[in-house]
């Protein structure tokens, strides 16, 4: 499968040019080529009008082109600031300065907003904190070309908006940052000029401020994209899913949380980040331990059940980190498309079958339009958008009564969204609940039946879905609301 295929582009020095396509249209590739992290078959980079060869990272660097990821690379044994500062690292004689590099590490937060835990190490820290971290490792050294892939997609919103305040000020110092997201309203606000890539190459550049939402939208996916709407529930039935005063350690922890999944909705969980989403997810899902309280599912205590005892009884998890907990890199895609059911229906006395395991395979691939090239291909080489959507059918085919899905559309194209909120809202109509954990506001307005918003590690509210709710749901984040 050809990632790029005679790709032509020009990007000019203090501009925001934004990247946009389909999942699997050749984004990250083309931007891992110009990092010097991939090497093209045939063509040219040209800086500044010399044509190059950047042979690797540390050669793109010295020529001031810096990459973040989408999936940061980092040392997982490290904190956040040995990973910050590692190869750059200042030096006090023939040692470490790290109290100058502490201070170095505070000065280009304070500059940009951003605020992650410094002393945690990356193999412990969410998503969102190793995202800061490489997003302030391209600007402590003064990049003059930054690269950003899905830069957004694990921050909060007013991260975002910190964000591209600093953005706006490195374009008007005349430096160049190459945008990619999916995120088009995103695009729209911060983007001087656009180049749409479809199917590895260059469809279009255009200037951003001659494109309204509909018409970037359509330049995205090649085709129209209709719009679902809020579509409530109609019969929610018993309690799929029970928390009673569920107590966790972390930072913040959970307090006393209780709250009700019923089979046929959507509960959403909102709040700014940070504020116990993710000690939840590890409760409900076994990966975390209780301090205190209960929990039910479909009215069995599984308060000590494991993990594996929770899936048997219908649990199915589309993990926040798909990367680190939704799947096995390195394994194929096939290995990966059975994992969990592999003592199932593909096996036969303990042993895979090969005809059974190649059906599941194509049917979880072709129901959820996965882009891949051979079955054996690890599932690294799958564009992000890919590698969810496999996992929201690997999850979906065990036909799960109770789904908990954070973050399920990270990283997903436009077309992407739609199609994976229509499979949530199925879901929920065949009479299974879905505990849904997002930052996307607006996808926990448009799918949820109930919102219930964290605060501090407590729940501070809870009101109904729909954008009409938009309002209720902001001052509950903020702790000035007064829902039920």
């Amino acid at each position: 499968m050809i990632a790029n295929d005679d790709l032509s582009m020009d990007v000019h020095s203090g501009t925001v040019h934004a990247v946009v396509g389909e999942n699997g249209a050749g984004k990250t590739t083309l931007m891992r080529i110009l990092a010097g992290l991939d090497q093209p078959d045939s063509g040219t980079v040209v800086l500044d009008g010399e044509p190059v060869r950047l042979r690797g990272p540390g050669e793109a660097a010295a020529r001031g082109i810096a990459i973040v990821e989408q999936e940061p690379a980092m040392v997982g044994e490290l904190t956040l600031l040995e990973n910050l500062v590692l190869g750059a690292e200042p030096r006090r004689g023939p040692l470490i300065d790290w109290r100058g590099a502490r201070a170095r590490a505070h000065r280009v937060a304070a500059e940009s907003g951003l605020d992650p835990p410094w002393d945690t190490r990356a193999a412990d820290a969410p998503l969102n904190a190793r995202q800061q971290v490489a997003i302030l490792r391209g600007l402590l050294r003064s990049a003059r070309v930054l690269i950003l892939d899905e830069p957004t997609s694990a921050l909060a919103p007013e991260q975002v908006r910190q964000l591209f305040r600093l953005l706006r000020g490195l374009r008007a110092a005349g430096r160049t940052v190459v945008f990619i997201s999916h995120k088009l309203t995103e695009v729209l606000d911060i983007a001087d000029v656009v180049t749409v890539l479809r199917h590895g190459r260059a469809v279009t550049t255009v200037q951003a401020a001659a494109l309204g939402q509909r018409e970037l939208t359509e330049l995205a996916v090649g085709e129209h994209v209709p719009e679902t709407g809020f579509a409530p529930a109609a019969r929610p039935g018993g309690p799929a899913l029970t928390l009673a005063a569920v107590a966790a350690p972390g930072t913040p922890g959970l307090h006393e949380v209780s709250c009700t999944v019923r089979a046929g909705e959507i509960v959403g969980i909102a709040g700014v980040a940070g504020n116990g989403q993710d000690e939840l997810l590890g409760c409900v899902t076994g990966l975390r331990p209780l301090t205190a309280g209960r929990i039910l599912l479909h009215g069995k205590d599984v308060t000590a059940a494991t993990v594996a005892g929770r899936r048997a009884a219908g649990l199915g998890y589309i993990a926040a980190d798909r990367l680190r907990e939704g799947l096995a890199l390195d394994a194929s895609l096939a290995d990966n498309a059975i994992a969990g059911a592999h003592r199932g229906p593909v096996s036969r006395r303990g042993l895979l079958a090969r005809g059974a395991v190649r059906a599941a395979v194509d049917r979880i691939t072709g129901e959820y339009a996965v882009r891949y090239g051979r079955r054996t291909d690890p599932v690294r080489t799958l564009s992000g958008g890919n590698q969810q959507r496999l996992v929201l059918g690997r999850e979906l085919a065990r036909g799960p009564g109770l789904l908990v899905a954070a973050h399920p559309t990270r990283g997903v194209d436009v077309q992407g969204i739609a199609f994976l909120h229509r499979r949530l809202r199925a879901l929920r109509d065949d009479g299974a609940a879905v505990l849904l954990v997002s930052e996307e506001l607006d996808e926990l307005l448009a799918l949820s039946d109930r919102i219930v918003v964290l605060s501090g590690g407590r729940v501070a509210g809870e009101t109904g879905g729909g954008p009409h709710n938009r309002a209720a749901v902001g001052e509950l984040m903020l702790g000035r609301g007064g829902g039920r």
